[in-house]
């Protein structure tokens, strides 16, 4: 019998949530996604120290945030020779709220990989589901840079990212399941809210449903998950991107996973059109705390992981 992540790869393509490469040679794959916090705990394993030693050493003096991207593309160029796919490389949090400088740090980093040889075909530039971010991911998209927008959670957000002509979301699914767990405290009962009623899933399937019933292009990668029963309740989802750990854990048991999520069954639900002009996107945001609360942290936290790689990079050109 196979092993339950060989069956979720007959429905869903397999990313995998890491900078650390031998997980990727261990799991095979097809995708990668990155982010500063993902590289701040790599680089800090003796393994990965040499692609920083040699990055401030072969670029010694440029400014902060041009070492930054050109440590985060030395990771890239690393995954893209273990994946077959694309990896993704996410702008500096700290400009998420800012679509002109998004904008050209994107450029910034797409330069990096074109010097290194590598087509934007392989590269997804993530940047926060703002509306700033989802502005700025419209101007990209349409210079054929391909965006995935991430810190993604709830609809409003998918549907304004899909409108912008997104390449990818990333909505996260076990964040939306902290949130709700924290606020009912007590009241929560884990087994009445796990598999396909765990909040968390129930924001992917609904994004899903409304993407399927209205034929949007825009792929949809279910991330930040805390168990696997949410990623197999999200089987035949476009996407799903996995942590080491939960890789691990799939790969171990042996099961068949069915598909949760078809375009089939999707496409018979006719969800209302959700309305995201500006005004109206900001406000269905506001009005959903959940979405408000946990993509301002989301921000705030790879921001001070931006930060404490900086202060890394610093120390290294000391």
């Amino acid at each position: 019998m196979p092993s339950l992540l060989e069956s979720l790869r007959r429905h869903t393509t397999v990313v995998a949530d890491t900078g650390d490469f031998e997980t990727m040679r261990v799991h095979r794959p097809t995708d990668a996604t990155t982010n500063p916090s993902l590289i701040l705990k790599a680089v800090q394993k003796d393994a990965y120290r040499p692609l920083l030693e040699r990055t401030v050493r072969d670029h010694r003096g440029q400014p902060a945030e041009q070492l930054m991207d050109r440590l985060l593309v030395a990771f890239g160029r690393e995954i893209l020779q273990i994946v077959p796919g694309r990896v993704s490389t996410e702008v500096d949090a700290r400009l998420s709220f800012d679509a002109k400088a998004t904008i050209e740090r994107a450029r910034g980093l797409i330069a990096l990989y074109a010097d290194a040889g590598i087509s934007r075909d392989r590269v997804l530039i993530k940047m926060a589901s703002t509306w700033e971010g989802i502005q700025a991911a419209q101007a990209l998209e349409a210079e054929g840079i391909h965006c995935n927008m991430t810190l993604l959670f709830s609809l409003p957000q998918a549907v304004a990212c899909a409108q912008a002509g997104a390449t990818l979301i990333s909505p996260f699914v076990g964040r939306i399941y902290d949130w709700y767990k924290k606020a009912e405290g007590q009241a929560w009962v884990e087994a009445e809210r796990s598999g396909a009623n765990d909040p968390g899933v129930q924001s992917v399937t609904r994004i899903y449903r409304y993407y399927k019933a209205y034929g949007i292009p825009t792929q949809i990668m279910g991330a930040s998950f805390r168990n696997t029963g949410q990623i197999l309740a999200l089987a035949g989802c476009d996407l799903l991107t996995i942590s080491p750990e939960l890789l691990a854990e799939l790969s171990a048991k042996e099961g068949e996973v069915p598909a949760r999520l078809t375009p089939a069954v999707a496409e018979e639900a006719h969800p209302p059109r959700v309305d995201v002009s500006e005004v109206a996107f900001r406000t269905q945001l506001n009005d959903d705390a959940m979405a408000t609360e946990k993509l301002s942290e989301g921000i705030r936290t790879f921001a001070a992981d931006a930060v404490k790689l900086d202060m890394l990079i610093a120390a290294e050109q000391r």
